[in-house]
Parts: C-alpha cells; structure tokens; sequence
C-alpha cells in the first residue's frame, strides 16, 4: 500500500513529532521514506519558537542527521532539500510528493486540541486541502517530544455517505500490515442531540422524529456489521459500533475511552477538503480529539 513516504521537516522540535510514525510505517510495508525541506524565501530563524532551517547546506545536514537518529535499518532513505527558496512551502511539498511517486505524507499538527484547527493551518491544512494523497497528521506529546506511535487500535467513523467507505481498502491495507484490531463507527443523534435546524422541524412531531431515529439506528446496525463480517471474513478483528449523541463529541470521547491509536477519515477531494475545514463533522471531530489521523482522500461524489 504505502511504498515511499515524505516527511517535510523544518527544524523544529515539533516537526519531529511525525518522525515515530513515518519510521514505524515504513518498518511495517517495507516504504521509502524521503525527508524534505523545502528553502522557504525571507525564512525566519525560529518557527513556532524554535530554530527554523534557513539555508541548503543547513538543511541538508539537518535531515543527515535526522536519519543518523530515526531511521537506521529503514529498507531506504533519502534527503531532498528543495534550494530554490520560495513563499509558496505548502504548493511545493505538493509539487514534490506528486512528482517523486510519493503515496503518503507524514506531517506534525503542532496543535491539539480546540486549537488544534487554527494550529493544524498554514502548512499542514494546505498540504492536505491541495493534495491528493493520504496524509497522516501526528503532534507532540505533552512535553512537545516526539511521542510513541502504534497502530494497536485504529477507528473508522462512518456517516451514512457510502462514498466516504471508498476509504476502506486503504483502512484494510494498513490493519492488516500493522496486526491492528478495527473499529468502525457512526453516530446517530439522539432526539436532544440534533442539530438545531433539524429540531426546530422535529418539534412538530417529536415521537416520530424519536421514531425515525430508531429506525436509522436499526439501519445502520445492519450496515455496520455487513462491513465487519467482510474485514472479518479478510483476517481483521473487526467491530461495530452504532452510537447515540452529537457526532463529533460522541466520536472523539469514544477514540478517548478506546484509547484509539489511529482515527481514519475518508474526506472528498478538494471540494471535500474545504468542507471539511468549514465547518464538517470531520473538522469537529479533528478539533476534538488527540490521536493521529489518517486523512485518505477519495473522489468527488457523483
């Protein structure tokens, strides 16, 4: 599935969070991994309080020793520092990952949280808004040391979309390299949890409404455990789980609970990818948890 990572890295402490699980993904499917600097034009000495990369011979003895302390025995491992300074650091990782054949981008948030959002921005959220490949996004621990990166336990929230389970195979691929056991999940709110648009019109018939809801419980049940039986039936301990609350708060308290790993989150393309920044269950889940994501982009609904 994954055969060559990209790391960007810019120096910092912080960036360094990504460097367990890009090592770990690549020990687990035998992958690539390039670590990647892109000279940024009029660079600050410090990002986020800390020494940013400034220069080529800088970086490139930077990312040398990188692989000194991270990536020994890693099957391959290459340093590319991209000279040519530029404003644009987001477009030019893009440019990169699409132009090296690379299948997965291993990123540091350097947020969590409620802030997690504003922090995961600038160059993380553009990397994914522009992209098209899956990105794995991690942060640091709370001391801002890199932490430990594991895929013991991996979940899978599923809303009614079937377009959003294109992400499966990719879920698939990864439970099985990592030996993980698979949640997958979705939300049905509850009559005091619906949003408010769709309350105000349930007051007029709030026991069907209440019925509906059952109904979709009932639904999504059945759905849920034909998925199972199939990643089941492929070699993955494999359960489902049908909740009941507000979505993103339901989800992210049950990655907490499960202590969940890894959360994957199938998202549509680009058009998909602004929605998911303004405002989707998916962008309230991400402001709401802490453990890393796995973004797997799929394509536009028709």
């Amino acid at each position: 599935m994954f055969k060559h990572i990209l790391v960007p890295m810019d120096g910092s402490k912080l960036a360094e969070a990504a460097l367990p699980a890009a090592r770990y993904i690549a020990d687990k499917f035998a992958a690539q991994v390039t670590l990647f600097h892109v000279v940024e034009k009029d660079a600050p000495s410090q990002v986020h309080g800390q020494k940013h990369l400034t220069s080529f011979e800088e970086a490139r003895r930077y990312l040398e020793e990188v692989v000194q302390r991270w990536f020994q025995g890693v099957h391959q491992v290459e340093c590319h520092v991209h000279e040519t300074e530029t404003e644009l650091v987001s477009q030019s990782i893009i440019a990169h990952a699409a132009e090296l054949g690379h299948d997965l981008v291993v990123m540091c948030s350097h947020g969590r949280g409620k802030a997690f959002h504003l922090l995961f921005g600038s160059i993380a959220q553009k990397v994914i808004a522009g992209g098209t490949l899956p990105v794995l996004i991690t942060h640091p621990d709370e001391q801002g040391e890199p932490p430990p990166f594991a895929c013991r336990q991996i979940l899978v929230p599923l809303d009614t979309d079937p377009e959003h389970e294109k992400g499966l195979p990719v879920v698939r691929a990864v439970a099985l390299a990592c030996s993980s056991e698979l949640h997958i999940a979705t939300v049905i709110p509850t009559y005091e949890s619906l949003p408010p648009e769709e309350k105000v019109s349930a007051r007029t018939l709030p026991s069907t409404a209440s019925r509906m809801l059952e109904l979709e419980v009932r639904d999504a049940s059945e759905h849920l455990d034909l998925l199972a039986r199939e990643l089941t039936d492929a070699g993955i301990r494999t359960s489902s789980h049908v909740l009941r609350g507000d979505p993103a708060e339901t989800i992210a308290l049950a990655a907490t609970e499960a202590k969940i790993d890894l959360m994957v989150l199938a998202t549509h393309g680009k058009t998909g990818m602004k929605a998911f920044w303004t405002g989707s269950v998916a962008h309230a889940i991400c402001s709401r948890s802490r453990c890393p994501l796995l973004l797997v982009p799929i394509s536009e609904a028709s």
